[in-house]
């Protein structure tokens, strides 16, 4: 079974060195989407401090197979009236 490395890109590269296997690359892009919503959840406010943040996901080759990038922008007053 293929492994596959996630690795996050949020203001410093967190590596992933162990990977995990899946029977195929739709459900290593099912699992990248829920870590996603885990990791940004964690984050939090932070993420308005470097506002892009990636998750990678490589082959055990280190060939980078699919990436999900976010960004957040804030747009004139952060308030509203």
């Amino acid at each position: 079974m293929p492994r596959y490395f996630f690795n996050v890109l949020h203001r410093s590269t967190e590596s992933d060195t162990d990977g995990v296997e899946f029977p195929d690359i739709y459900a290593a892009q099912m699992a990248a989407v829920r870590l996603c919503g885990e990791l940004i959840k964690e984050i939090d406010g932070e993420f308005w401090e470097a506002p892009l943040w990636r998750l990678e996901v490589t082959s055990h080759e280190h060939k980078v197979l699919f990436t999900l990038t976010f960004t957040a922008e804030e747009h004139g007053s952060a308030t509203l009236d």
